[in-house]
């Protein structure tokens, strides 16, 4: 079997997959109403179930527009002189010292406009941190509750010792968690460089995270930090600089967050596709092995909660979906362009970027969680805040628009 042909039957399905599982996305952005009307708790009281939404005609027109105008260059349809300006602008490139200036200049300006609000009293911004997040320090690490939600915070053991280390050392809980946005910032940036070895693509993925309402409405919240976020873009970055990393980090976003733990299949699939040795590939998938092994052991033979909250309900998958659509409407950028950067990826990867296969997979995973997790227990529910490793993805994907290479060095 060709390479080719044996890349086209991995990428094709997850293509199709990642372009159900927006659609299923898009469908409530229109039609508010439909999933709760079909699955919902409160059916009998809706009247109009295809009511367009608010943002209904914005989504619609802008994709048909984007991919209009996409087929168009694709196709070689635009005139000559548009077309040859979008060739210079996709193979554009800067020089490593500018680089490093424009990386600091972007950097520096998020952080003086974030630090601000290190000096804000989190108890005035969310109720969570007062009636939950406060209540487990003070227990954290020998007591326990018997308020399940205050319990499940100390059983996220790494999250607990970087949050108190935070308020001990630095005097202030949001500096840790301010610390690791601004680390995933980077991480983003190391990503799409490594991805497609282009600098400038690495600073259009920077600036459209910088961009995004729901990153910069968190990234200073120390009940709802960004640490799972940056140790898990760790383990997928060092799988090619020091693979045996890569199991450590991600065990360390495992317990910041147990959301994150379904994503080693993701990052499984990443390993798979990356332009590494076999054998390393090998040492990679059974290190993964023990140390999910270890977790789940960790997990369901300690005391922790977790195996206490598995409830399936089925219909909550497709109202999973509308949720998710909902935490998105601040964030119109990134939820129009779900659609355009995936059938960008797909192209990329049948064609001279092969591992572009692997962000669309992380697309498609980072879609898919949150409704499956709601599926699988009543303790969860789809908040802003957990979609920030798909943001992340989505803009390492529209950086990889400028992916092509040229000679600057």
């Amino acid at each position: 079997m060709s390479t080719d042909l044996q890349s086209n039957r991995i990428v094709i399905p997850i293509f199709i997959a990642t372009i159900i599982v927006i659609f299923l996305i898009y469908i409530p952005i229109v039609f508010p109403a439909l999933f709760s009307s079909l699955v919902g708790n409160y059916s009998d009281t809706i009247k109009n179930t295809f009511e367009f939404g608010h943002q209904a005609f914005i989504l619609i027109f802008s994709n048909i527009i984007i991919l209009g105008f996409g087929f168009a260059y694709y196709k070689q349809k635009l005139p000559t002189q548009l077309q040859n300006t979008i060739e210079k602008i996709s193979s554009f490139e800067i020089s490593k010292k500018t680089t490093i200036i424009v990386f600091f200049i972007i950097l520096g300006i998020y952080i003086g406009f974030s630090t601000p609000e290190l000096f804000l009293d989190e108890k005035l911004q969310w109720d969570d941190y007062e009636s939950v997040l406060l209540p487990a320090l003070e227990l954290w690490p020998y007591e326990e509750s018997d308020n399940p939600y205050i319990q499940e915070q100390n059983d996220r053991y790494v999250r607990m010792f970087l949050l108190d280390a935070s308020l001990d050392i630095f005097q202030n809980i949001k500096f840790l968690p301010f610390i690791s946005s601004i680390m995933v910032v980077v991480f983003t940036y190391l990503l799409t460089t490594q991805l497609c070895q282009k600098r400038f693509a690495g600073i259009i993925s920077m600036v459209v995270l910088l961009q995004c309402n729901i990153f910069l409405r968190y990234d200073t919240i120390a009940v709802y930090e960004n640490f799972w976020v940056l140790f898990y873009l760790i383990s997928l970055y060092v799988l090619k600089k020091g693979w045996f990393l890569s199991p450590i980090f991600y065990i360390l976003a495992v317990f910041s967050k147990a959301y994150v733990a379904p994503f080693f299949i993701m990052t499984l699939f990443s390993t798979y596709r990356s332009k590494i040795s076999r054998k390393t590939k090998l040492a990679i998938l059974l290190s993964y092995v023990v140390i999910i092994t270890t977790a789940v052991v960790v997990i369901f033979a300690g005391e922790t909660l977790y195996p206490k909250v598995f409830e399936i309900d089925p219909p909550s998958l497709i109202l999973g979906f509308a949720a998710t659509a909902f935490q998105f409407r601040s964030d119109l950028f990134i939820l129009v362009m779900l659609l355009p950067v995936s059938i960008w990826l797909f192209i990329l990867a049948k064609n001279r970027l092969k591992e572009a296969d692997s962000i669309l997979f992380l697309i498609f995973g980072t879609i898919l969680a949150g409704p499956v997790v709601v599926m699988m227990t009543y303790f969860y529910e789809v908040l802003p805040y957990r979609l920030i490793p798909l943001i992340v993805f989505v803009a390492i994907g529209i950086g990889l628009f400028f992916s092509k290479r040229s000679k600057v060095s």
